[in-house]
This record gives structure tokens, C-alpha cells and sequence, in this order.
């Protein structure tokens, strides 16, 4: 039979399935759980889903409905005619005729991605000085006088001004056709708030003690907003989603090609990030018992690309050089500009971007970590789909970007995934049986553990995501499965049945038939070399900026991000993404771009500092630079073919340095790799 391919998104889960497939049966057989309560019977309509059209060069795929069945008449029945008429179909009826790409929305989904940017702790001392924008003053107004005809706006101002000395103030057009009914119903004592001390925001017919501000951090693969009280610093709910522009593209590139090449493209991609943004705001205000007219005051960051189309503005130039932004300067604007569901007048800032490339999220992470305050070398790396790096200290900062790819979050891998339960997050490999044992996201014990087979009762192993593959390869190179220049090491066959023939090339087989047919995950030779370019890319990129600083050494790295936080420092090191560093001067600084956000939403000062900031730092163009290309390729190798990793060495037995100490003889050998393999194990 006919085999079609289908992607679905967010998971980033693909395959082929044979023509003719119902779309409930292609996700489970690929593992892409679809919720069903009547079990597949187009009883409930939990099953919905949408096509997603155009164009999808990374996946080699034209989707459209059409490639589809018609319309069933249960689907008639049992969607409603809005649903149809935004291309809503029952997973358990649509039947795929040609390769398509599937989104699959947040109410359809068994398991929701997992989204790890919780907020972290701010500095006391911060919180303490800090002094958000808002404002609020409770104010005791004149009533009117025949023989006095001023306005009520007007004797408003008056009574500010002669609460706090304020003047000039402008009033947000939203709150005036509202504004003399609260005042009688406070009989003409009210509470206002003033936003950057210039304008009125809200006004309420009562004394109010606090106000409310929205962090959120747009990123490319996931949106997180943080529920903030301005007073105090509290973060009263966190909430985060998949960002469902990964339907138009899982990178960057991919997305500005969309609007390119998709007449409307740009609106499609502003609405939906705008949509779930709504949802976000939404799901936090119930969380957190706040009304929604005390939500006044919202800051927002995110790199170039998502910056642009939250804000309505086509990517088109940012797609090739010289990369020009639309602006670069900090935005500020009322949240009714851009249709959110914040208080009526609720006002929007988003930080200044760096360069094309390197954006206000960029900004932000510079904004938590000061590395302009301190004396180290530091490097500090955001890794995502587009890698953000900012690198020195209070002498001299140099900040690029690097188009690192998806590869690093489980995408464009033969059996990869994005963060869900049932996914490969945690891999090491024996050094003398060449078995693997792994754990993944939604169960606690590792495989070797005698619960963990009663564990996958429910949570399947349904793919690898981004930290389990760099543990995979990293920990294949170091068992010597894996050569040097990359290349999966065919002749390691005869010592283990899971280094397998795939096509012309071997891959490693790292979950079997053991735990369900559906559930078998290989890395191939495509895998090992599609992190190969990203880890190069993200290498050679520091490389270029270390040179900028003329010899100056890395002191202290720190790892930013979601993705960050998950990466065992040691594997990324040995895989040969970032310089070799002692572990104790590597740390995970968490979501650094969502702290930045919230110290510029609770202190006006954090705005001022970082807009001063950012323009005394210099930008590099990677793609421009002339060594770029020399540093690529010296960076494809695992770790480097020239740079050494001396503190690297301490730790591990780096396969370069074992194949040229093989004259100690084989049982040294053995012995050495034995006691590596029993460290490993022992940092579980």
C-alpha cells in the first residue's frame, strides 16, 4: 500500500502511515497521543484537530485540506458549523490521502508538552528598592458646581495634582466613557492608577491596595507568562504553552519563509501567538483569583522574529542580510493596540533588541545576569532553535546569534520529540556490553530499576527529546560507538546487536521491541550528524566572539533557557558544544529571559538600565565573519579537532586520548573504561 507522511504539531512526532489512515490511527501508531473518550468512535468530538496549509520546506511537504477525506456526516453532527468553517475535523474520521501536517490543539492532547520555565527567586535587595510603573493613589475629588463649569477629567487631574504633584497627565481614551459613573459610585473619592507617572490607566470607584503585572517570554518553541504582583514581587501563577506558530515552521528561517511564501502568512502567525497569549492570561488570572481590571501593566520578550510578528510587523528583512529590524529601540504601547485581554487600560513595554538576530529575550537575559557588573569572563548561552550568546564583563560585552536549528529540541531526529511524558530524556551507555539504559519524562526510576517496566503502564516510550539525545550521542562517542569525526562505527556490530545496518549507514539501536512495537527509538548516522551542525554552529559562533575579547579566557559559563536547565553539563561538554570550563564554573541560570522580563515589569530603573546597556555592546554578525567557516568545521568534531579540554580530561577518558594510550594494552583499558563506566552510573 501507498505510504503518505504526517507531522504533528506541537509534539514535532512524524512518520509514514499507509494512505487511507484514519488521522486517530497514524498518531498512535506514531505515538502521538490524541485524546478520545469514546474510543475513536466520533462519539465525543475530543478528537479535534486541524490542518495546517502551505508550504513546509523542512519537512518536504505541501499540506492542504484536500489532502483529506471529505466531511463525514458524523463530523457534520458533531462539530459545530464554526469549528467546520475554521477546518476543525475528528481525528477518528478524517482519513489521509496525501502528506499533511497536523495540529493538534491543546484540548485534544493526552499529555500537554511539558513546559519547564518555572520563575526563579529575585534578589531581596531588588524587590526592596524596586518601583514598578504603576503607580496608585487614592485621590478625594471636588464635585461639580453650577458656578464652576469644569470638567470632571479636569478637577481629576487636580485633585493628583494636588495629591502627589503630578501634572500634565494624559488619561487612556478607554476610561472615558466610564469615568463619571465611578465617581458618583465612589462618591467622588476614587483610586487611579498612573502609569510611568504621564498617564492614567484605570480608575475604580474604591480604595485599591495592589496591581498586577504579566512577564511573558516569547519564545520560538514555547510561550510563559508569570502573574506578578508589582508590590511585591510575588509571582502569583505561572503558565506556559507550545507556541502554535511551530505549524508554520519549527525554526526561525522556516517561519519568515512562511510569510514569504504564504500570501497572509504574517497575519496567521500574529494572530495565533496573540490568541495564546489571550489563553495564557486567561488560565493565570483563574489560577490566581485576580480580576482582570487590576491587570495593568505587561512586559514582553522574545528574539527578533517573534518580536516582529507579535507585534504585527512581516519578518521579511530579518531573513537575509543585512538582517535590518523593523526598530531596535524599547516599545511601549496600550495592551488594546494588539487586542489583549489585559484591563482596558493596561500598557505593554517590550525591552530594546540587540541586533537582527539577537533580540529583546537576549536583552532580558542580559538584564537578570549583569555580566556588565562583573569582573569574569562570562559566557552566557540561551540554546534554542536560534542560540543567543552574550560573552565578557564590565570591560568589554560582544553578544550573536546562532542558528543553531531545531535539532537540539528533539525536531528534524529520526524518532524525535519535544518535551512530553513518554519521551527520552536520560541515556548512558555501558562501556563493556554496549547496553543503554534510559529514563524518561513522566517516570521517576531509570530502565534498570524493576518498577520501571510496571511504570510504562502509563507512560509509553514515545520518542527521544532534545537532552536525551545529546546524552545519546554524547555517551555513544564516549563507549566508542561513535568515532571522532562523527561516523557511527559499523564493526561495533560484532560486539552488540544494537549497532545496526540502516540503509548504507549503521545507527544504534536505543529502545527495542521490548516495551511495545511502537516504542522502538534509533539514533541513526542523520541524527548524529544533524547535532554535529548544531553544536559546530553554536561552537564556532563563541569561538568568534572569544576572539573579540584577544585572548581573554572563559572563567564561568552559564547555560540559560528551558533547554538549559535540562542539559547535564558534562555530556554537553564531552558532545563539544560549548569550551572546555571546570563543571564548577558552569551553572544553569534557568529562564533568564523570563527573570528579565519580570525585573523590568516591577522596576521603571530596570527599563532605563537595560536600554543603556544594550547600546554599549557590540554585535556580532556570524554569518559575516571570515573565520567563521574554519571554526565550523574544526567544531564538527566530537569534541573539537584542535581545541583541547583539559578540565574535560579530568573527568572522562575522551576517546581521542584512549585510542593513543591503546600501547598500555588492552586489559588498561578495560580497566579505565570499567571504573568510567562505574562514575557514570553513580551521578544518576
Amino acid at each position: 500500500m501507498n505510504k503518505v507522511k504526517v507531522v504533528f504539531t506541537p509534539s514535532g512526532i512524524q512518520g509514514e502511515v499507509d494512505k487511507d489512515t484514519d488521522i486517530m490511527t497514524a498518531a498512535n501508531e506514531l505515538g502521538a497521543d490524541i485524546a478520545t473518550l469514546c474510543g475513536g468512535n466520533g462519539q465525543c468530538a475530543r478528537c479535534k484537530i486541524q490542518i495546517s496549509s502551505g508550504e513546509f520546506a523542512k519537512h518536504n511537504i505541501t499540506s492542504k485540506v484536500e489532502n483529506l477525506s471529505d466531511v463525514t456526516d458524523i463530523e457534520i453532527k458533531r462539530l459545530s458549523k464554526s469549528a467546520l468553517e475554521q477546518g476543525y475535523r475528528l481525528a477518528c474520521r478524517a482519513k489521509i490521502l496525501a502528506d499533511i501536517v497536523v495540529d493538534v490543539p491543546l484540548d485534544s492532547q493526552v499529555h500537554e508538552q511539558v513546559i519547564r520555565k518555572p520563575a526563579t527567586t529575585l534578589d531581596s535587595d531588588f524587590i526592596s528598592s524596586a518601583v514598578s510603573a504603576i503607580q496608585l493613589i487614592y485621590v478625594q475629588v471636588e464635585e461639580p458646581q453650577l458656578d464652576s463649569p469644569t470638567g470632571d477629567l479636569e478637577r481629576l487631574k487636580q485633585a493628583i495634582e494636588s495629591e502627589v504633584g503630578l501634572t500634565k497627565l494624559s488619561v487612556e481614551p478607554a476610561l472615558l466613557p466610564q469615568l463619571q459613573n465611578v465617581l458618583r459610585k465612589g462618591n467622588w473619592q476614587v483610586t487611579v492608577a498612573i502609569y510611568e507617572q504621564s498617564k492614567v490607566i484605570a480608575i475604580w470607584p474604591s480604595k485599591q491596595l495592589t496591581a498586577y503585572g504579566l512577564a511573558v517570554d516569547i519564545g520560538s518553541t514555547t510561550i510563559v507568562g508569570h502573574l506578578c504582583d508589582l508590590e511585591t514581587g510575588e509571582v502569583l501563577a505561572t503558565h506556559g504553552l507550545m507556541n502554535p506558530q511551530i505549524r508554520f515552521g519549527e525554526d526561525l528561517m522556516s517561519r519568515v519563509s512562511y510569510s514569504m511564501m504564504n500570501p497572509g502568512g504574517v497575519q496567521q502567525m500574529t494572530d495565533i501567538v496573540r490568541q495564546s497569549i489571550c489563553t495564557i492570561v486567561d488560565k493565570l488570572l483563574s489560577k490566581s483569583k485576580v480580576a482582570r481590571d487590576k491587570l495593568l501593566d505587561a512586559v514582553f520578550v522574545g528574539n527578533p522574529v517573534m518580536h516582529h510578528l507579535f507585534l504585527g510587523i512581516d519578518p521579511i528583512e530579518l531573513g537575509g542580510a543585512p538582517f535590518a529590524l523593523a526598530t531596535q529601540g524599547s516599545v511601549s504601547l496600550p495592551a488594546s493596540t494588539l487586542k489583549l485581554n489585559l484591563a482596558e487600560g493596561a500598557q505593554i513595554y517590550i525591552p530594546p533588541c540587540i541586533a537582527g538576530h539577537v533580540g529583546a529575550d537576549a536583552a532580558a537575559v542580559l538584564l537578570a545576569e549583569r555580566p556588565y557588573k562583573q569582573g569574569k569572563i562570562t559566557l552566557i548561552i540561551d540554546v534554542g532553535t536560534n542560540a543567543e550568546i552574550i560573552l565578557g564583563n564590565r570591560e568589554k560585552l560582544v553578544a550573536a546569534s546562532s542558528p543553531t536549528g531545531p535539532a537540539f529540541e528533539g525536531a528534524q531526529i529520526n524518532d524525535g520529540q519535544r518535551a512530553a511524558p513518554g519521551a527520552i530524556e536520560r541515556v548512558r551507555i555501558d562501556s563493556e556490553t554496549l547496553e543503554p539504559t534510559i529514563k524518561i519524562i513522566g517516570v521517576d526510576c531509570w530502565s534498570n530499576d524493576k518498577q520501571f517496566e510496571s511504570a510504562l503502564t502509563k507512560n509509553r516510550i514515545t520518542g527521544i527529546c532534545g537532552s536525551g539525545i545529546i546524552e545519546a550521542i554524547a555517551s555513544l562517542f564516549l563507549v566508542g560507538i561513535i568515532k571522532p569525526d562523527g561516523v557511527i562505527d559499523g564493526d561495533k556490530s560484532a560486539i552488540s546487536d544494537r549497532v545496526i545496518k540502516n540503509g548504507k549507514t549503521w545507527a544504534y539501536r536505543l529502545v527495542d521491541e521490548r516495551y511495545g512495537e511502537s516504542s522502538s527509538v534509533l539514533i541513526t548516522q542523520n541524527d548524529v550528524r544533524a547535532i554535529q551542525l548544531a553544536k559546530a554552529t553554536l561552537y564556532a559562533s563563541i569561538k568568534l566572539l572569544l576572539a573579540k575579547l584577544k585572548g581573554k579566557n572563559i572563567e564561568k559559563i552559564c547555560f540559560a533557557g528551558a533547554f538549559g536547565a535540562q542539559i547535564d553539563p558534562l555530556y554537553a561538554m564531552l558532545l563539544g558544544m560549548i569550551p572546555d570550563c571546570s563543571l564548577d564554573n558552569l551553572v544553569s541560570v534557568g529562564n533568564a529571559a523570563g527573570t528579565g522580563a519580570r525585573k523590568a515589569l516591577l522596576c521603571t530603573k530596570s527599563r532605563r538600565e537595560i536600554e543603556s546597556e544594550v547600546i554599549k555592546l557590540e554585535k556580532i554578525e556570524t554569518a559575516v565573519e571570515a573565520n567563521f567557516q574554519e571554526h565550523f568545521i574544526n567544531a564538527m568534531a566530537l569534541p573539537h579537532k584542535v581545541d583541547q579540554f583539559e578540565n574535560l580530561a579530568k573527568l572522562v577518558t575522551i576517546p581521542q586520548q584512549l585510542s593513543e594510550s591503546r600501547s598500555q594494552g588492552r586489559g588498561a583499558n578495560r580497566r579505565r573504561r570499567s571504573s568510567l563506566g562505574d562514575r557514570l552510573k553513580s551521578s544518576r
